[in-house]
């Protein structure tokens, strides 16, 4: 059993760059099918998306070509639980979204998964 301890902020870090690096490189429905709880959600700019709208928009959108972390926070909450909140930087050709995005964690079944994440223009 992986607990919350004082690796928390290194751990979620890495499962949501592996979003990242999964998006980048075009396979971001694939990550989040297996990432995402069976009940999660993503919110973003006018819409409320669960599992399949989720896979359905990675299909429909071009993969970004970067990004950028800025100002990591780690909220915690419980012994198996977290939320990862920060500021991204995205670019796509000659686009450039400046974000502000927050990620709940649960950790079940010996893995880390999304149960909501949630963005916001800046």
């Amino acid at each position: 059993m992986t607990e919350i301890t004082d690796d928390l902020p290194a751990r979620l870090l890495h499962e949501e760059h592996a979003g990242w690096r999964a998006i980048l490189d075009g396979r971001g429905g694939e990550h989040y099918a297996r990432a995402m709880t069976r009940d999660a959600l993503m919110i973003v700019e006018g819409a409320v998306l669960g599992r399949d709208d989720v896979m359905a928009a990675f299909r429909s959108t071009p993969p970004w070509d970067a990004y950028e972390i800025h100002e990591p926070a780690i909220v915690r909450l419980g012994d198996r639980a977290g939320i990862l909140a920060y500021r991204a930087t995205a670019r796509r050709g000659d686009e450039v979204a400046d974000l502000r995005m927050s990620t709940t964690y649960l950790y079940d079944d010996g893995a880390w998964h999304v149960a909501a994440h949630q963005q916001t223009p800046a």
